[in-house]
């Protein structure tokens, strides 16, 4: 067994530059959500999303460019709620849920007479069976995303941190929030490839909070959450492939940890100060 055994089958190669790719961008998009306590969004896309998925497999088309049109469908109609609506932002989130596990059990149900539907791999993630097309869309999406958010940094930052100010000075919010929502659902299809669409939301929001543990600004907080990202879902992978685990399990498993260990970190740098202040 050599060192970099991992590196030499195919689908171990597609794999890894999907978690890189992915664990990169979801963290850019979910410092945005967590600074708009919209931590949950992730999950909401995630469950419109399958709906997305299981009409690829009714039309029997490739699954995550549906799921990509769908699901951005989807955000915008939850942000169209949420500004024109009298409905909460939580209760628009909410009909988002339980419609997109609605709509995707309803057409699953239709498609399964067409074809042999493997669903859990879109659920909880599936690696393994990442083809060349799949890569393809999620660096192009991925690269989409990442361009978007540092050209847009500085209006999004005035977006989250307050709104009603964002707007005075003659940001347009609504459209800014629309293009977050579809960036966030884009990051979501591109994400259930590593994840699955259960656990996607972890890996956009647990970085960054393991991130604010320890950075003070806001620029330090996206560079450490992406590259938390990127450690813990290629050491995911890495490590599935030599134990035989769950990647997308895993790599959540992995982000989670290093999430408690920042607090406990954290605590201990404040401690450490507080004593040094007192001498």
């Amino acid at each position: 067994m050599t060192l970099f055994e991992f590196l030499e089958p195919a689908f171990m190669q597609r794999a890894l530059l999907a978690a890189l790719v992915v664990g990169l961008c979801a963290p850019l998009v979910g410092i945005f959500l967590v600074q708009r306590r919209l931590s949950l969004m992730g999950d909401g896309l995630g469950h419109i999303a399958l709906t997305g998925v299981a009409l690829g497999f009714l039309l029997q088309t490739n699954p995550v460019a549906t799921a990509v049109i769908v699901a951005s469908i989807g955000a915008i109609v939850v942000e169209l709620i949420r500004a024109y609506g009298k409905t909460s932002g939580d209760v628009a989130l909410a009909v988002l849920f339980y419609g997109g596990i609605a709509g995707g059990v309803l057409l699953i149900g239709l498609s399964s007479k067409k074809s042999n539907v493997n669903l859990l791999s879109y659920l909880f993630g599936s690696l393994t069976t990442v083809s060349r097309f799949d890569i393809a869309l999620i660096v192009a999406l991925a690269l989409a995303i990442f361009v978007a958010t540092m050209m847009l940094k500085k209006p999004l930052f005035a977006l989250c941190h307050d709104s009603e100010f964002a707007q005075v000075s003659g940001i347009p919010v609504k459209l800014l929030s629309m293009l977050l929502a579809v960036m966030t659902a884009v990051t979501v299809t591109i994400a259930m490839r590593v994840v699955g669409l259960l656990l996607v939301s972890a890996l956009m929001i647990i970085p960054v909070a393991t991130a604010q543990q320890i950075s003070k600004s806001f620029s330090g907080t996206r560079i450490l959450s992406a590259a938390i990202g990127a450690f813990g879902a290629v050491s995911g992978v890495i490590t599935s492939f030599y134990f035989d685990l769950a990647p997308g399990a895993l790599i959540v498993v992995i982000v989670i940890f290093l999430f408690i260990s920042s607090i406990g970190f954290s605590s201990y740098t404040r401690r450490r100060s507080l004593r040094l202040q007192v001498r």
